[in-house]
């Protein structure tokens, strides 16, 4: 949907939103009822910035193409680390 914005002849401004093509002529004016104008304007474009747009087009993407991440070969045994190299887990107590 595209808005448009539209002046009566008591200059009033006022905007509408349309489908694109499908903007009428003369809408009438919500303050006064008379047949209003369109003016001509720049195109509202987004604010957003790159990463909100990333974000958007990740998640429509992945609806058709889901990103699969597999970390490990399923039914492959499982590679556990026997102990932490963490000097803090020293102290704790072990089986």
């Amino acid at each position: 949907m595209a808005t448009y914005q539209y002046r009566c002849p008591a200059g009033t401004h006022f905007e509408e939103s349309h489908p694109i093509g499908r903007a009428p002529e003369a809408p009438p004016c919500p303050a006064c009822g008379e047949p209003s104008r369109r003016v001509i304007t720049a195109p509202h474009l987004s604010r957003t910035g790159s990463p909100a747009f990333r974000l958007i087009d990740s998640t429509n993407r992945s609806a058709a193409e889901p990103e699969i991440v597999i970390s490990r070969i399923p039914g492959s045994p499982r590679r556990v680390q026997p102990y932490s190299s963490n000097p803090s887990h020293r102290k704790l107590p072990r089986p």
